[in-house]
């Protein structure tokens, strides 16, 4: 087997702290009756409003399937609503329920602890270069923006793909 430094790897490092802060993201949201898939939903809900299930799918890097499962749960706890599309009737958007604000709030004091924690031996400063070099890494990982054809060749874009860091 060929060896490989994971000491070295930027990879290892974002996925390993990323493993670890949703982990203790997740630990911080169940007494409050909220799995970390809950908080995905929300979030991006409150990120970027109400969006069709694929949509939402592919933004938490799930299956559809998977997102069905999460979605029952949560509107059977009335914290989002399924809405059919009025241009697709096969289409259902997702939307946050009004009975989703407490647990939004619980949410984000759970956000807010989880960060703390997450940052409690770092100045102000190291926090600010921390999240320029992840920015930074993000802009890198970025697919290149295709270069826009004429009017004349009718092309259109592709959506840019979009994740939510916790």
């Amino acid at each position: 087997m060929r060896d490989y430094d994971f000491d070295d790897s930027i990879g290892y490092w974002i996925c390993s702290t990323s493993h670890l802060y949703q982990r203790s993201l997740d630990k911080a949201l169940l007494p409050h009756g909220v799995t970390f898939r809950q908080f995905q939903v929300l979030a991006w809900l409150v990120f970027a409003g109400p969006q069709s299930q694929a949509d939402l799918a592919e933004r938490m890097m799930i299956e559809p399937p998977t997102l069905v499962g999460i979605l029952d749960r949560m509107q059977s706890q009335r914290l989002v609503q399924r809405v059919t599309s009025q241009i697709d009737r096969r289409c259902k958007h997702v939307q946050i329920a009004e009975g989703a604000q407490p647990v939004w709030d619980q949410v984000v004091d759970c956000l807010t602890r989880t960060r703390d924690q997450a940052t409690a031996n770092m100045s102000d400063a190291e926090v600010a270069t921390l999240k320029d070099l992840l920015r930074r890494v993000q802009e890198n990982l970025m697919p290149p923006i295709p270069e826009i054809a004429s009017p004349a060749q009718h092309t259109v874009l592709p959506a840019q793909n979009q994740d939510l860091a916790t």
